[in-house]
């Protein structure tokens, strides 16, 4: 299917360097106030609009092309070897899980592998629309034949088995295997309603209205529709990051920049057919509720605490934002399939209040932990870090006490030392980034001066941003915690802080995203601008580098010490997306760094590997992973009522059995249902392991340096230069 992109939000930094730098974070979906009462009729009798193209559509098209050969990072070159991957990229846009396309489609699309290139710089669409064509027609006759299959009842007592993910299978041969796969699929989907207790006329009334929405929303997509999909396929050739957005997205994104944040606070996606969530906001509804998280899907909405739950599944993702986002203070009931669940397996639903983003939500706060160690008690500093903030408008109005990221940490800091901490963890687990200027200053306080970070631009130049205060206010034991969602900004900091020895990093590698966009508003290029305009073209123009040389891009920061994470870094992270820029390195800049750290983090190391050894937290931890990990490999699923029974209550068990040895080597009473986990109950394990790091740290340089007491007095400060 599509995968349809509706209101985008862009976290960006801006740098002044002779240009305007805007640093794409992510593209979200942001859930925000409106009015009225969405509908959706499930009336697949849309007539199809007609395809083709037209002087903007060629305009547009001629325009990007220009831009991306002149000003993309890469110095793409736009020719027949780009043209096979375009077309590729275009039928993954359509047909992702491979549920329409047959082998002979491919074949008769082959005809145009080496031809997209032309189709680019003429903006003449015709292969274009005739590829998606023979797709509207292959959804027409597999949708009306899964609407046709449920007239008569299933069999769910049959020993077979559907593979649901296709994406690495074969193009279906024929007719008849695509019909089969068909009938599989609608076997799958009634039997996972028919598990989830519902009658069999409702499940037949749900999937017909789902199947005829599915093949509405096809017939009702347009030329612009159709193009912005292809220039969009086009521009994941490129990288992850570059995107077009037409002109009605375009004005429908200005729209929602310019009101409050109310909603959930997330960002959504369409994978295929269901909405998942993409990221859960700092600060917002979700975030605070804390039950909702990255890759989860939405498979119905529910309005008020008993307004009937709504499927979804096949909506476009417009019309699901709509039914989620609402009135401030009224509540909205999510059905979620949490991420690592197969199709069908047990949901579960959340109820949340909508409300505005609460900025203070997003600020950093801090708290302190006791970690006790031979008798004596250790208070760890935590300060907490969602993003990397800063009230721009404030600060350009020349207002002295603007919000930012780092005066908060700076405030935090000193209340921290004035309860006497030993040693600090700056936590910046599922940090996506923010305003780069924030992520340098931040730096800035915990090293004395110098360089934090490299930019060079697609014409070679290379510009060193420093640390603009030249003093720091905290050099005590320090640990940067971060995991696969610690990206841009996040890596920038976590970076300098391991270039610089200034501290240790621990987690999970993080996501890699090293390179820099630029936002350019096609209007603003263009002599002749005819209705509705034409869009905004997003092209990543640059890439960061550490002061040592190496690329944040690709390969993220890698942690000292490395802690589990049930996050698998091949499916999240820059280096699991297709055409992602690769790591490189370039010269190192000049910066004084600490002597080697070398032989403190192999102590760490040691102590951390057998601690966990015994720790029961650590232990359920690795098990729930490995359980998680063996649901990640099933690719299949059985379509036999009590096999899928049993192997759903199979997982139940096995996850309770888990929880109450947890319990019991913690010394706490069993439950009797995963159902009575209380909200909140569970500890937080890794920031727990990140303090007793520290507290071991505290302890190693205590041994090292008795006569030096004060928290704030710098250790081991001997210098080299780089």
């Amino acid at each position: 299917m599509l995968k349809d992109k509706s209101i985008f939000m862009v976290h960006s930094a801006q740098i002044q360097h002779g240009i305007r730098i805007t640093i794409i974070a992510a593209v979200m979906v942001m859930l925000v106030a409106s009015i009225g009462n969405p509908g959706f009729a499930a009336d697949s009798g849309a007539v199809p609009s007609i395809l083709e193209s037209n002087q903007r559509h060629r305009q547009v098209s001629r325009m990007i092309t220009r831009f991306v050969e002149r000003a993309h990072y890469s110095k793409i070159t736009v020719d027949d070897d780009l043209s096979t991957i375009i077309l590729d990229n275009y039928l993954e846009a359509l047909d992702a899980n491979k549920h329409y396309f047959r082998n002979s489609d491919i074949t008769y699309f082959n005809r145009y592998r080496n031809s997209l290139d032309d189709v680019l710089r003429s903006g003449d669409f015709t292969p274009v629309f005739d590829i998606f064509r023979l797709y509207r027609l292959r959804a027409q006759q597999n949708l009306d034949y899964a609407i046709n299959l449920l007239d008569e009842p299933f069999d769910f007592t049959t020993d077979e088995v559907y593979v649901f993910d296709r994406k690495d299978e074969p193009w279906v041969a024929t007719a008849e295997n695509m019909q089969h796969l068909w009938r599989q699929r609608v076997t799958n989907d009634a039997l996972s309603l028919t598990l989830a207790e519902k009658e069999w006329d409702d499940t037949v009334e749900t999937l017909q209205k789902r199947y005829a929405r599915v093949l509405k929303r096809i017939n009702q997509l347009d030329s612009d529709d159709v193009v912005e999909t292809f220039l969009n396929s086009f521009a994941r050739t490129l990288d992850p990051h570059s995107s077009y957005l037409s002109p009605r997205q375009s004005e429908e994104y200005k729209i929602q920049m310019s009101l409050s944040y109310q909603g959930i606070g997330a960002s959504l996606q369409l994978d295929d057919d269901l909405v998942a969530i993409l990221n859960v906001i700092a600060g917002g509804p979700a975030s605070i509720d804390g039950r909702l998280s990255a890759n989860d899907r939405i498979t119905a909405v529910g309005q008020g605490d008993t307004g009937e739950l709504v499927d979804v599944i096949g909506w476009p993702l417009d019309d699901v934002v709509q039914l989620i986002r609402g009135p401030s203070g009224t509540i909205v009931r999510l059905q979620i399939l949490p991420a690592d669940a197969m199709p069908g397996d047990e949901q579960t639903i959340v109820d949340l209040v909508r409300d505005k983003i609460k900025l203070e939500e997003q600020a950093a706060s801090s708290k302190s932990i006791n970690v006790e160690r031979n008798g004596k008690m250790s208070p760890i500093g935590v300060i907490t870090v969602p993003s990397f903030y800063q009230d721009y408008d404030a600060r350009s109005k020349g207002e002295k006490d603007y919000v930012s990221t780092t005066r908060d940490v700076r405030r935090l800091i000193k209340e921290l030392e004035a309860d006497g901490i030993d040693g600090m963890v700056i936590d910046l687990r599922g940090n996506g980034g923010g305003h780069l200027s924030e992520a340098t200053a931040l730096t800035g306080l915990f090293i004395r001066q110098g360089p934090v970070v490299q930019l060079k631009d697609t014409n070679g130049r290379i510009e060193v941003l420093d640390d603009p205060d030249p003093d720091s206010i905290y050099d005590g034991p320090l640990a940067v915690l971060v995991d696969r969602f610690s990206a841009s900004a996040s890596e920038i900091f976590a970076a300098a802080i391991q270039d610089y020895r200034r501290g240790i990093v621990i987690g999970q590698r993080t996501f890699g995203k090293g390179t820099v966009q630029n936002l350019y508003i096609l209007d603003q290029y263009a002599r002749r601008i005819p209705e509705p305009g034409l869009g905004q073209l997003t092209l990543t123009i640059g890439k960061y580098y550490r002061v040592t040389g190496g690329s944040t891009q690709h390969r993220g920061v890698l942690p000292d010490i490395d802690l589990p994470s049930a996050v698998d870094p091949e499916r999240i992270g820059e280096s699991s997306r297709e055409r992602a820029l690769p790591w490189d390195q370039i010269k190192a800049t000049g910066f004084m760094a600490r002597q080697p750290l070398d032989s403190e983090i192999s102590y760490l190391t040691q102590t951390h590997n057998n601690r966990i050894q015994r720790d029961p937290d650590i232990d359920y931890l690795l098990s729930d992973i490995a359980a998680i990990d063996e649901i990640r490999t099933q690719k299949s699923i059985s379509l036999n009522t009590e096999t899928r029974r049993t192997e759903r209550e199979t997982t139940r068990q096995k996850r309770l059995d888990r929880e109450n040895q947890r319990r019991a080597a913690n010394g706490l009473e069993p439950i009797e249902s995963l159902d009575a986990l209380a909200d909140g109950e569970q500890p937080d394990i890794l920031l727990d392991e990140a303090t007793e790091i520290v507290t071991d740290l505290v302890r190693l340089n205590e041994e090292r340096y008795p006569l030096l007491t004060k928290v704030n007095e710098p250790i081991g400060d001997d210098r080299t230069t780089r």
